[in-house]
């Protein structure tokens, strides 16, 4: 046996319920033989004798076991995937069982949780197993609709459909410490292929999944995600404030001493703002496309009880990444409910030749799109750098706000001058031209005020 997840061996779909759950009761659906008799649609010479024997080695009579829960005192719907039972395929019989779930998350207005282990399609049930991803994408969009959240725990292994389908498609990707995941299961996998991208701390670090959870914690981060997701906050929230008393409370007298005042290392940064502002934070990392940006952070946090969507840019160039991760964020926040607050500190948008390749102007686009289209209450605090289209991607068009440690520019005033032809030593001319401080921005109303 290996140790996986510190546990021995694979969790049972009995286990992994008993991990996150204090309470659960099972919706049993009338036991029915898959269509076209007991070895299946495609009459597949000894089907019916392997679920038989799997029935009795597992105690389930299909892959998946459903039904209401309780997870740290709050009400949902959970699905686990049985991988003992045929490897955790789908089938037209497990395809009920999800889809009844979906639905009765819908029904009880509860968020949803699924335990994923799955090997992927039952080649039993040949192409009427494979058509179950297309019913369950048609219960996830419903889901959405609904405004009903979604978090996964992606087991051992997480493959296949189940992975493309009931997995991908939550809100919110927990995975356990070393499990397998990704489309392509360990056989049929490409000889040469790197190990770790098909390991729960390799999809993390590519951005596909949002966190790496121990067992021991997984109870009370499903609690605090579910609390966060399911609880938003009257909107909308105010700006954070009071921390620029640590560095300079009066206001910049020259366009030039902001711009220095926003570069200055000591100011406070974003971290110290979510600190202040939040008791908890739950992190979303990546874009989902495969990138991740360190120097954007954005997520769900906990204020007085109740969740705020945030994302906050640490003063480095944003990446595509990191606007495709904040557009998402922000999409899912419009989905629940969620007021979002923005926190800006950018010298603009990367502009070198790999965040060209990886679709800077498209990200960039993805980001305005989001913000423009948002439904819930969005608040913006410029809390250092504001460089151009890069910061004003995240703000928001009637409610972002200024520290006195701040300032918000159509174009750094270098680059400006340069583009002027002028030498650098007239950027602080140029800086004054550009009537970027923040009290500029309240007199321009780009602003709504200084906190």
């Amino acid at each position: 046996m290996t140790e996986r997840h510190g546990l021995t061996g694979r969790l049972t779909a009995r286990q992994a319920i008993a991990l996150v759950a204090e309470a659960f009761t099972e919706h049993r659906p009338p036991p029915a033989p898959p269509a076209g008799g007991p070895d299946g649609p495609l009459g597949w010479e000894g089907y019916g004798a392997a679920r038989a024997r799997a029935a009795e080695r597992t105690g389930e009579d299909e892959s998946v076991v459903f039904g209401e829960a309780e997870v740290a005192g709050l009400p949902c719907a959970l699905l686990a995937f049985e991988f003992g039972f045929l490897g955790g395929s789908l089938s037209r019989g497990t395809g009920d069982r999800i889809c009844a779930a979906y639905r009765l998350a819908r029904a009880r207005g509860v968020p949803l949780v699924s335990l994923v282990a799955t090997g992927g399609s039952r080649m039993q049930e040949g192409m009427v197993a494979l058509t179950q991803l297309q019913r369950v994408a048609r219960e996830t969009v419903l889901l959405r609709e609904a405004g009903v959240p979604h978090v996964t725990v992606l087991r051992d292994p997480a493959t296949g459909g189940g992975w493309a389908t009931v997995g991908a498609g939550a809100d919110v990707l927990l995975a356990l410490p070393g499990a397998q995941i990704g489309f392509a299961g360990s056989r049929v996998r490409p000889a040469d292929a790197d190990p770790a991208a098909y390991m729960a701390e390799g999809q993390l670090a590519a951005g596909q999944v949002d966190a790496v959870v121990r067992p021991a914690e997984l109870r009370t981060v499903l609690g605090l995600w579910l609390t966060a997701l399911s609880r938003p906050a009257a909107g909308p929230v105010p700006p954070p404030s009071g921390l620029s008393a640590y560095g300079s409370g009066d206001l910049p007298g020259s366009g030039w001493e902001a711009v220095l005042r926003a570069r200055d290392p000591g100011r406070p940064r974003a971290k110290a703002y979510l600190d202040a502002y939040f008791s908890r934070r739950l992190a979303l990392g990546g874009d989902r496309c495969g990138g991740t940006d360190p120097g954007l952070r954005c997520g769900v946090g906990l204020r007085d009880g109740y969740g705020v969507a945030y994302v906050a840019q640490y003063g480095t160039a944003t990446r595509p990444a990191g606007y495709r991760a904040a557009a998402r964020v922000i999409r899912l926040a419009d989905r629940l409910g969620l007021p979002v607050l923005t926190l800006i500190d950018t010298p603009g948008a990367a502009n070198d030749a790999e965040a060209e390749r990886t679709g800077a102007g498209p990200a960039i686009a993805e980001a305005f799109a989001a913000l423009a289209g948002a439904r819930v209450p969005v608040t913006t605090l410029v809390v250092g750098e504001g460089g151009s289209g890069g910061a004003l991607a995240l703000a928001a068009p009637d409610n972002t706000w200024a520290t006195p440690d701040s300032y918000f520019s159509v174009i750094a005033p270098e680059l400006a001058a340069a583009i002027l032809k002028r030498p650098p030593e007239d950027a602080p001319r140029t800086a004054e031209q550009l009537r970027l401080r923040p009290q500029d921005l309240v007199d321009l109303g780009v602003v709504r005020g200084i906190v």
